[in-house]
């Protein structure tokens, strides 16, 4: 049996419950079960220990990063939980640091990862519609695809030395969005992704 571990990275406002978040979860979490996961969640927005996360990473085989783009990144509760935790398993559980030591410096930076073997898959909810990516003439990301906006998320995984699994995307939300194809897109991409 493999082990999932789901995070939601939501960030509640007025004007955005998480509903479509936490949909995604759920559907996440009865794809890997019928696939024969077994799965553990953690919803930022309603706390969580530090210890107890960074184990939860140490045993999951796939973590699945949910969560919508704020402000071109993570919501701020998602980078505060990296953080937090994160900075918790530099004790050797994620990484043993950057992987130089003073014996040998000439170790190239980043190498320090004690997760080999485990894989990651960012799914995020934006409100830029698909068209503003990877097309040199649009105004805002000027060429750049969504995995180059969220560089910093892989580096964080990168770090640890697991290996990301395809990118999910839910374009446009807001404005117009397409939740059942977005479902049916998703039930698509973790079945093949898992």
């Amino acid at each position: 049996m493999k082990n999932l571990l789901i995070i939601n990275g939501h960030e509640p406002y007025p004007f955005s419950e998480g509903k479509l978040n936490s949909s995604l979860v759920e559907k996440a979490q009865a794809i890997a079960k019928e696939k024969g996961y077994e799965v553990r969640t953690t919803i930022v927005s309603n706390g969580y220990d530090a210890d107890e996360e960074v184990d939860k990473h140490q045993w999951a085989d796939v973590v699945l990063l949910q969560y919508p783009a704020n402000w071109m990144m993570v919501p701020w509760s998602f980078k505060k939980y990296m953080d937090l935790v994160y900075t918790q398993g530099m004790d050797g559980r994620l990484c043993g640091g950057d992987g130089r030591t003073r014996k040998d410096p000439s170790i190239q930076y980043g190498q320090g990862g004690t997760l080999d073997g485990k894989k990651y898959l960012l799914s995020i909810t934006f409100n830029a519609p698909k068209e503003a990516f990877d097309d040199s003439e649009q105004f805002l990301f000027q060429g750049k695809g969504v995995d180059d906006l969220m560089l910093p998320v892989h580096m964080n995984f990168r770090f640890f030395n697991m290996s990301p699994l395809e990118t999910f995307v839910c374009y446009d939300v807001m404005k117009n969005p397409d939740v059942e194809n977005d479902f049916k897109r998703f039930e698509s991409h973790l079945t093949e992704q898992l």
